[in-house]
């Protein structure tokens, strides 16, 4: 908002800053009432709170210099200066409630969107809680099903074992058989006899033969 009053160029530069920044405020939050992110939202309205306090500094030195020229203008022109002083208060104070409902809102947002956040976390959580309750169930199932695999490939090792204990045995009787075939005290395996004893069977029996049909 231009002014004719009568200032001090000193008074005169500081409320040109102060009506910058309350034309930069102004289009500040219709751009705010338009952007839907909320990254966005937040970067605006830091922007918008530092030129708050800019602001504020340039009213408390605009009342500062008016105070120290007060005694040189007439009364009329400090009574015109002082209204434009309370007016920039004023404006401010406007921006600053505009400002703070901005505020609340983006907070309520932000609440609204981490409660939401929180809220599929935990759901999350719930389905990771029953997949490990799963995959534990399954690694234990697992765990039983190897040892008796493990149980059951010791017992058929045993079994082998046991079976070529056995078969060395055997393979043990006959070649002690063949290197002693008059021992008395191995007894023969059944169906199996030394290969010299039955040799000497077969001789007997063809001499016998021979005899008989020579008589």
């Amino acid at each position: 908002m231009a002014t004719d009053l009568p200032m001090s160029p000193e008074l005169e530069q500081i409320d040109g800053e102060i009506h910058d920044i309350f034309r930069a405020l102004q289009n500040g939050f219709q751009k705010m009432d338009k952007i839907k992110d909320s990254n966005r939202q937040a970067k605006q309205l830091e922007g918008l709170t530092g030129k708050m306090k800019e602001c504020k500094r340039l009213i408390k030195e605009f009342d500062r210099i008016l105070k120290d020229e007060e005694s040189n203008n007439p009364p009329e022109i400090n009574k015109q200066l002082n209204d434009r002083k309370q007016f920039m208060v004023d404006q401010r104070v406007e921006f600053l409630c505009h400002l703070e409902e901005n505020v609340v809102a983006q907070t309520v947002e932000t609440g609204a969107q981490t409660a939401a956040t929180l809220t599929q976390q935990t759901e999350q959580m719930k389905r990771i809680g029953n997949e490990l309750d799963s995959v534990h169930f399954s690694l234990k199932k697992a765990s039983q099903l190897v040892k008796e695999i493990g149980r059951q490939v010791a017992t058929d090792k045993c079994i082998m074992a046991f079976l070529f204990l056995i078969v060395l045995g055997v393979i043990a009787i006959i070649v002690v058989k063949i290197v002693h075939p008059n021992n008395k005290n191995i007894r023969d395996i059944p169906g199996l006899a030394p290969p010299a004893q039955n040799y000497q069977i077969n001789n007997r029996r063809l001499l016998w033969t021979e005899a008989f049909i020579g008589v």
